[in-house]
């Protein structure tokens, strides 16, 4: 990164350019129709620099960003983190900020909702967990936590899911709560 802009040496762009489209290839059910050169060349437009920065955190934190859909009204892709299990780099996080500060001891280092912000995504939504669960089976081991109504999080709670024995599973925690295995997923339209 250079300085504090949100923007990709162009060593950085060309590899996190090769790995996503090597990952396009690779995934093709993920967006049947869809080609790599008019992603790629959505890429390639000016507007797409901060967008890349994210992809690039998304990467580097192990989540293995993928299209997974297309928007046409909006002419956007859409990029929710693919990796088999909720990203190495986002785990043992609480949910917020206001759950992180509300610990009295052994706080985990961050939370979901200020890394995402952070690396310019959003969390995944539940509607949006289980469309990604309909491209391949994810979080078998992990969890990964999940955009909370007000109402629930207002309450003390927040809400995570996963995949056991094929299905997938919302849950509710305390949202100061943190485990090694649970992280979050981002999406990103670009």
């Amino acid at each position: 990164m250079n300085g504090n802009k949100r923007e990709l040496s162009p060593g950085q762009r060309d590899e996190l350019l090769r790995a996503l489209k090597a990952r396009f290839e690779k995934s093709m059910n993920r967006h049947k129709g869809l080609e790599w050169a008019k992603v790629q060349a959505k890429l390639d437009t000016s507007e797409a620099g901060e967008k890349l920065w994210s992809l690039n955190e998304m990467e580097r934190t192990g989540g293995e960003p993928d299209v997974v859909g297309y928007d046409k009204k909006r002419d956007e892709y859409i990029f929710y983190d693919c990796s088999a299990e909720s990203p190495k780099g986002r785990r043992s996080v609480c949910y917020d900020r206001e759950a992180l500060e509300s610990r009295k001891e052994h706080k985990p280092e961050n939370n979901a909702m200020d890394m995402a912000a952070a690396m310019g995504i959003g969390l995944l939504t539940e509607e949006q967990y289980r469309e990604l669960q309909k491209l391949g089976n994810f979080d078998l081991k992990t969890s990964s936590w999940v955009m909370t109504p007000i109402d629930i999080r207002k309450s003390g709670g927040a809400l995570f899911c996963d995949r056991r024995y094929d299905h997938v599973f919302v849950y509710h925690n305390g949202a100061e709560s943190y485990y090694a295995a649970r992280g979050f997923r981002g999406s990103l339209r670009v």
